[in-house]
């Protein structure tokens, strides 16, 4: 029997895609598919917001062609997948000729035609809507966010609002968009989702006018200050069939995901404790260090952290304790003991004093060890009594890593999707839950 295998990621399956297919099916007896993952594409820089893996791989079964389908996840498991399936020719489209010509030493290569006037590409532009996304504020996360933009389809920044005129100027001209600065309706008008990247007290006022005006929301950490504020919004935009999002990036990472649906899975048995820290030392004048901004340690880093914990524990907690260094009225350290009825968990947190910055998963059958700065995430391990038994996980981490959250974004409102189970509502309501507790001085400890 020969057998022949062929790869793609086949997003928007289209009449070139099955006739490739077709091709490679008529010089065997046997043809194998290899449909590339989600993680794998986004590995590749290929930020679709369309067909997922499950949805591609039903598509090519559809076809009828395909006597068997895999996945590809890595670089170079083409070389390995021949080896394991004995596979006598490897075909391809013919705009690949000459790139794979390294596999002729495992079997034969084959370049098929391509159809010509029909490609993924031109269909997602033909088919694709672009949606309009406004930034609110013209700080250094929105100065990231629109590169970031550049790499993921179906969206496009068109302008910025930002209160300070001059601000608002500066930005636009960097980055060639319409400036706002006295009329926040008007810019909201303009566009289809908003992005708010503005200073932490102001973010719900702004998220609540975009949710009103019918404009979907990606709205950056802290979501609210306040349990009440956060519910009240996600209430109305469910209430409205709008997408709003907390812009914590480290949720939508693929490594940390991953890291996520191992515990659940149970790798390393009952999660029993859970350590998150996270500092970076800052010197005045800033924001972060003036009281009447919301500055300080908690308010600054504990989205993140504490997003960590509700992930893995979830938000059932039983007590949660803080502990704070002050100074001029903000934390400049602060830690946090939460308590579950099965678990614990604590968190670090300094813009004034220095920690590792790492995040420790125990069970009862071993850990996960995720190395500083663990909130950008690329490597992790899982360890074990056995040393023998330890696995070492490497996941690209591109870019400033909003491209992620981007994605899932423009996902959501794309495919009329409203809940997102990366960053869950009521995960980030919990978040806002504890932030609030420690702005009201429950149960503080001053150091």
């Amino acid at each position: 029997m020969k057998k022949v295998i062929t790869y793609g990621t086949y997003d928007l399956l289209h009449q070139g895609h099955i006739n490739l297919l077709r091709r490679a099916k008529e010089l065997g007896d046997y043809l194998i598919v290899g449909v590339t993952s989600d993680s794998f594409d986004r590995g590749r820089g290929k930020l679709n917001v369309r067909n997922n893996v499950l949805e591609r791989v039903e598509a090519v079964k559809a076809t009828g062609y395909a006597d068997e389908i895999i996945i590809e996840d890595y670089l170079g498991q083409k070389i390995d997948d021949i080896q394991k399936y004995d596979v006598d020719i490897f075909a391809i489209g013919s705009d690949w000729e000459g790139k794979f010509d390294y596999l002729n030493e495992y079997c034969k290569v084959v370049y098929l035609p391509r159809t010509e006037g029909v490609s993924s590409t031109m269909l997602r532009a033909e088919s694709q809507e672009i949606f309009r996304v406004g930034i609110v504020g013209s700080g250094r996360i929105a100065n990231r966010f629109v590169p970031e933009t550049k790499v993921v389809n179906g969206v496009e920044v068109t302008s910025v609002f930002d209160p300070n005129k001059t601000n608002a100027d500066a930005f636009a001209e960097k980055f060639q968009l319409k400036a706002y600065s006295d009329d926040y309706q008007q810019f909201l008008a303009d566009v289809d989702a908003v992005y708010v990247a503005s200073p932490h007290l102001t973010h719900y006022q702004y998220t609540k006018e975009a949710l009103e005006a019918g404009k979907h929301v990606l709205c950056e950490i802290p979501f609210t200050l306040s349990a009440s504020q956060a519910k009240e919004l996600y209430d109305y935009a469910e209430a409205h069939n709008l997408v709003l999002l907390e812009a914590s990036k480290t949720a939508y990472c693929p490594a940390f995901c991953h890291i996520t649906t191992l515990v659940k899975s149970g790798v390393i048995g009952d999660v029993v404790d859970v350590k998150a820290s996270l500092s970076k030392m800052v010197q005045a004048p800033t924001r972060e260090l003036d009281a009447s901004q919301a500055g300080g340690a908690m308010n600054e880093h504990s989205p993140l952290t504490l997003m960590s914990i509700i992930k893995i524990l979830g938000k059932d907690y039983t007590k949660v304790d803080f502990y704070s260094k002050m100074e001029n009225d903000v934390d400049v350290y602060t830690k946090i003991n939460i308590c579950y009825p099965h678990a614990t968990a604590s968190v670090t947190l300094g813009i004034g004093v220095k920690t590792e910055g790492n995040l420790i998963i125990s069970g009862t059958k071993g850990y996960i060890y995720v190395p500083a700065p663990w909130w950008l995430t690329d490597y992790f391990e899982i360890r074990y009594e056995d040393q023998t038994k330890n696995k070492k996980f490497f996941y690209s981490y591109d870019g400033d890593g909003l491209r992620y959250e981007i994605q899932e974004f423009i996902s959501m409102i794309a495919n009329n999707r409203r809940n997102c189970y990366k960053l869950q509502t009521h995960e980030s309501v919990a978040i806002a839950e504890i932030i609030e507790k420690y702005n009201k001085k429950e149960n503080v400890t001053i150091l």
